[in-house]
């Protein structure tokens, strides 16, 4: 019951909507489970934190899955060497293992859209370039 309040929060459109349907979760559970509702309060800008990320890309960094099959890779290609002569050697697997993904996600299969990222940013407004004044010449 507890598990299937909570999914509601997620399925909210921002984050406004999403920490109100937490606060009120928490609320109802307090009653029953207090440690339930306050580490409810207590982790709610952690658990919300993806909500500040455009709608495309929250379903991407909501989890840790692709962190977890990156070190799913690292790890299959440690496994296939073995015993690693010394650290230099282990430090060069990886950064080739992280490189080749990296590269992937860059060219074949990005993963996160330009477009959407730069909703995170405003563009700056009346911004002008710093110019160098004459007089110093």
């Amino acid at each position: 019951m507890a598990s299937a309040a909570l999914r509601q929060a997620f399925i909210q459109p921002d984050r406004a909507n999403a920490s109100q349907t937490l606060r009120h979760v928490a609320d109802q559970l307090r009653g029953k489970w207090p440690k339930l509702g306050t580490f409810i309060d207590d982790s709610e800008i952690d658990v919300l934190a993806h909500m500040d990320f455009p709608t495309q890309h929250r379903t991407k960094i909501h989890s840790t899955n692709p962190l977890e099959r990156l070190n799913k890779d690292v790890k299959r290609r440690a496994d296939v060497v073995g015993i690693f002569p010394n650290e230099a050697a282990i430090i060069r697997l990886i950064g080739a293992v992280l490189l080749e993904a990296n590269d992937e996600w860059q060219t074949q299969n990005r993963y996160m859209q330009i477009e959407g990222m730069a909703e995170l940013t405003p563009p700056l407004i009346n911004a002008e370039p710093n110019q160098i004044s004459t007089a110093a010449a």
